[in-house]
């Protein structure tokens, strides 16, 4: 018996050594972030500016690859079914891992059992913009105007998380409003320039120079209090919608066998670059507030997530696109 427990002892602590070995030649060889939406939106930039640190860092090309289309459920499968090695990579978070799961339960991956969370790396306040010609200046107008003309106008989408934000207000302001989605934020920002849609909820980095351009009109942002990247933008809910509050996050996942020290090294990788004073300088400026949390901590937030927007889906009997 002893013998038999000498072995097992060999075995578990060959296999850490190997572990570690692993993670101290890691990484050895380009590392693909793969990104379920087109270039130019908010996940895209933040996977960007993170691969370039991270390239900077280890001396290892760092490939973004987007894989648009299904609402990230082609990206995201593609990474579940990756090797697990720590040289595929998956930016998404809140639309992908927590909204879709209520809605689809059938997708082709578990995002609890088939990733190993890395880490957040940035909160995405959301902002509702309307086409200049929309005779609303705030969103008690927009209400109004919305009540007096049902299903008159358009809103359009860029993400399920988007779609979910749009319906959200729908229901805490009792107005109807047509959806048309899009597969990614600067499409659906296109429409409501080109006014084929009049008002969209969105992440705020592919929208703020179209504001500051009066291509676009900022109502509200959807976050509880005021974003630091214009603070004259009032809250949905200090806006005539008490109580909205929502605020997407984007993170870092690996799949879900990745061995152990792998994803730690990523992950204390990604925290020490978004708290970068340029890379934060840079997050804010766009809209985005950078995190750097534990594995952990994402995990719970994927979590968290699944059980918050199931009420939301069921209410707005949103359907997956």
């Amino acid at each position: 018996m002893n013998t038999w427990i000498a072995k097992i002892l060999l075995v578990l602590a060959l296999c850490g050594t190997v572990s570690a070995s692993l993670a101290q030649g890691y990484p050895s060889k380009p590392i693909h972030i793969v990104v379920g939406f087109p270039p130019g939106g908010g996940t895209d930039i933040l996977a960007r500016l993170v691969g370039a640190k991270l390239q900077e860092a280890w001396s290892q090309p760092v490939i973004i690859d987007n894989k648009p289309g299904a609402n990230s459920i082609i990206a995201t499968e593609h990474v579940a079914k990756s090797a697990p090695d720590g040289y595929t990579l998956l930016a998404n978070g809140t639309n992908g891992m927590a909204i879709l799961p209520v809605l689809s339960p059938k997708l082709p991956y578990d995002s609890v059992k088939d990733f190993a969370p890395i880490s957040i790396l940035g909160l995405f306040p959301l902002v509702l913009v309307v086409h200049p010609s929309v005779p609303a200046r705030t969103v008690q107008e927009l209400t109004a105007h919305l009540k007096a003309n049902p299903g008159k106008l358009n809103y359009s989408s860029a993400t399920t998380a988007f779609h979910v934000a749009t319906e959200m207000f729908k229901q805490m302001t009792g107005t109807s409003v047509n959806h048309i989605p899009f597969k990614g934020s600067a499409q659906s920002v296109n429409a409501v320039v080109a006014n084929t849609t009049q008002m969209t909820i969105i992440d705020m980095p592919p929208t703020m120079q179209l504001v500051k351009g009066g291509r676009l009109r900022a109502l509200g942002v959807t976050t509880a209090k005021r974003v630091s990247i214009d603070a004259t933008i009032p809250t949905l809910a200090e806006s005539g919608v008490p109580g909205y509050d929502m605020e997407v996050f984007v993170g870092l996942f690996a799949p879900a066998a990745t061995p152990a020290d792998i994803v730690a090294k990523l992950t204390a990788e990604a925290m020490r670059i978004v708290r970068l004073p340029d890379v934060r300088e840079k997050l804010l400026s766009i809209g985005i507030e950078p995190v750097g949390s534990t594995a952990e901590q994402m995990g719970d937030a994927v979590k968290a997530g699944i059980a918050k927007f199931r009420e939301v889906v069921r209410a707005g009997n949103i359907k997956a696109e």
